[in-house]
């Protein structure tokens, strides 16, 4: 039997393919880090439009807002329990939180349940690793505008249009 009757791949054959992945891949791979950083940035907005909401609710229920998440489960679950477990969630690649405002006055409240409300407070979603779960930072307020930071620290209030700072709705 000599050489030439021998079936299969040369090694150049199958360097030629391993090549042709590689480039596949290097193409694929930074596409798919966007979708899915857009994707947590989609997730954080959504955050910060439940957590507006919930906010208005409990206001109209307590007369003020509430300072931090957990409050807003203790009051009358106006938001989901995996939202309000904690002070601060991690969700789809991003921190989220609620804090008393920059103005907050703190309100005494005559309601069963309500306890410490203010009457303003900041919500914020910041990625775990600005370019790698995402590339903004977005922050709420009473007021229900959101608003976003490229450069992935939350913004600040009271929220003003600056080189970073935006409002996206």
């Amino acid at each position: 039997m000599s050489l030439k009757d021998q079936d299969g791949f040369t090694l150049i054959e199958l360097l030629i393919v391993v090549a042709i992945i590689g480039i596949i891949a290097a193409i694929a791979v930074p596409g798919l880090l966007r979708a899915r950083m857009s994707g947590n940035e989609a997730s954080a907005i959504g955050s910060m439009r439940a957590i507006s909401t919930a906010q208005h609710a409990y206001a109209e229920k307590c007369i003020g807002f509430a300072p931090v998440l957990t409050e807003l489960r203790v009051a009358g679950n106006f938001l989901s329990p995996e939202m309000t477990a904690t002070a601060l969630v991690s969700k789809s690649g991003y921190n989220v939180a609620v804090l008393a405002g920059a103005t907050n006055i703190v309100l005494p409240s005559q309601q069963p349940g309500c306890t410490n409300s203010g009457s303003s407070y900041i919500a914020t979603a910041l990625p775990w690793s600005v370019g790698s779960s995402g590339k903004r930072a977005f922050a709420t307020d009473e007021h229900g505008a959101i608003w976003q930071d490229t450069t992935g620290v939350a913004p600040t209030q009271p929220f003003t249009v600056s080189g970073t700072t935006s409002i996206i709705q």
